[in-house]
């Protein structure tokens, strides 16, 4: 069914007079009855009877009048919702996160729900790489993880900052007054790592071999506050990102920046394709304002291996 012949009758009907409703409508009033015998034509019956200057609406006219006025509510409601997405007045938005990122987006979160009020966003905990999955499936439009990202997933990434890893132990461990401390010195040093399925881990046992040296892992864990209780209580040396080091009350602690090589940490946006919606959009923009460069016109690549 046409909907502006559609339109043409119901605004016939509802001002009862087709000059009127030409005048209203902004074209002739041959116009308008040419459009109400072309909805009479489709729906093949009368809908309106002519006696003189009175118009009335036949049994077919009064369905196709009341379910017309409802279309074309629906329709401009329709027009009214999609311009508040384009103008990221509404929408809806689930940004997969693994649990150890969750602390940095903090004030994102908060932001976000000051600035669109009307964005319905969730937040998914799961493993960055089960993350990485669910994007690449579909089930995702976006999400969070520790580069390097899996290849073979073929996810967009945009890097939201760079952080090395610091070395947490027992206060009087390394030398006091001691900043920064070379890779190569935790070669016959307990440690006390994350799980191998975090980027991080994988990351340093590939340095560990570099060095030249296999590492002497006293436990791991998936909880990095749990290392860090590991460490204050001797077990051995902690390594974790630097946003956790400053989140944490390390007088009992000693902390120092491992160095040489200096190992970044990365946490990034991850999407597939090109289109992204216009909440997701507004979600990278405030990442970059409040976090750093992220969104996708910013520092875009692609993903390189696995992580979480």
């Amino acid at each position: 069914m046409d909907l502006r012949s559609l339109r043409y009758f119901v605004e016939t009907v509802r001002l009862n007079s087709f000059t009127q409703a030409a005048e209203s409508l902004h074209v002739t009033q041959s116009t308008i009855s040419k459009m109400v015998r072309q909805l009479e034509d489709e729906v093949g019956a009368q809908l309106l009877l002519r006696e003189g200057r009175r118009l009335t609406l036949t049994d077919t006219g009064q369905v196709v009048y009341a379910r017309g006025v409802e279309m074309l509510a629906t329709m401009r409601k329709l027009t009214v919702e999609v311009r508040d997405t384009q103008t990221v007045e509404r929408g809806q938005l689930t940004v997969g996160i693994p649990p150890m990122i969750n602390l940095l987006f903090t004030p994102v979160l908060k932001a976000f729900r000051e600035r669109h009020p009307n964005i319905t966003l969730s937040l998914q905990e799961d493993a960055g790489q089960a993350i990485e999955r669910q994007v690449a499936h579909g089930d995702l439009e976006i999400g969070l993880t520790v580069l390097p990202a899996d290849p073979a997933l073929d996810l967009r990434s945009a890097p939201i900052a760079s952080y090395p890893v610091w070395a947490l132990a027992a206060q009087g461990t390394f030398q006091k007054n001691r900043t920064t401390l070379k890779l190569k010195a935790l070669a016959n040093t307990p440690l006390v790592l994350l799980k191998d399925d975090f980027a991080m881990t994988r990351a340093l046992r590939a340095a560990f071999a570099d060095a030249g040296f296999e590492p002497r892992i006293a436990a791991q864990s998936s909880q990095w506050d749990w290392l860090v209780a590991m460490a204050s209580a001797g077990m051995g040396v902690a390594l974790l990102p630097e946003p956790f080091i400053h989140r944490l009350a390390i007088g009992h602690l000693d902390a120092v920046k491992l160095v040489d090589p200096e190992l970044p940490w990365q946490p990034a946006h991850v999407w597939r394709g090109r289109y992204l919606s216009h909440a997701a959009r507004a979600w990278l923009a405030l990442c970059d304002e409040l976090l750093g460069p992220s969104a996708p016109a910013v520092r875009e690549s692609r993903s390189p291996r696995s992580g979480r």
